[in-house]
């Protein structure tokens, strides 16, 4: 099969069970309290190793209630890539970003490097999340404002109550006798219906 040239955006989105896998962070700045917080407010049993020369006194604050990550006071090792399974940069050098990147390359670690796209494996999209319901949003990089836009777009008009509606789904699914196509069929009648029904609201 032919690959779509009219695709603009080739990332795979994917959804990673955080909380089995082990995080390095290098930084401990407003940045990588950013990084640490998009991390922990998902996934927040994720055992993430956080490694800066200084931290600043919200990152010692917030980590109180996150017994699972361990700050780690001194600069970076490359020691510290042992037994990990990604990689966040989030200091203000570059020049440590790329070194540490060409060694995550090597051993197949994948890496994000704050604000530098072009050194990242994968992106932290913005996240709306409600409930069972989680939507990533990605701009491949090339603005995160509209992607933070676009989350308090979806935020306001994805109803409060959309978790009942998820376990209402997941009964029916349940309950759906025949094949798996008779269960799409009848699912989609249903969400169909559901969703009709509040545009006619």
């Amino acid at each position: 099969m032919q690959a779509n040239p009219n695709i603009k955006n080739r990332l795979f989105p994917v959804f990673l069970k955080l909380e089995e896998l082990n995080v390095l962070l290098v930084g401990g700045g407003n940045v990588g309290l950013e990084k640490l917080s998009a991390m922990l407010n998902n996934s927040p049993d994720s055992t993430v190793t956080v490694v800066a020369d200084m931290f600043r006194d919200d990152i010692r604050e917030y980590v109180k209630d996150y017994p699972k990550v361990t700050l780690v006071e001194r600069r970076f090792d490359f020691i510290d890539l042992n037994d990990k399974d990604l990689v966040i940069l989030a200091t203000d050098n570059p020049d440590l970003h790329a070194s540490i990147k060409r060694v995550t390359v090597e051993r197949h670690i994948l890496c994000n490097v704050a604000d530098t796209p072009d050194l990242c494996d994968f992106y932290l999209g913005s996240i709306v999340q409600k409930g069972d319901l989680k939507i990533g949003i990605s701009t491949n990089g090339k603005s995160p404002t509209m992607a933070k836009r676009m989350r308090e777009f979806l935020d306001d008009i994805i109803p409060e109550n959309i978790q009942q509606l998820l376990d209402n789904l997941r009964e029916i699914r349940m309950s759906i006798k025949g094949d798996f196509q008779e269960k799409i069929r009848v699912l989609n009648e249903v969400t169909e219906s559901m969703v009709n029904g509040r545009k006619g609201s």
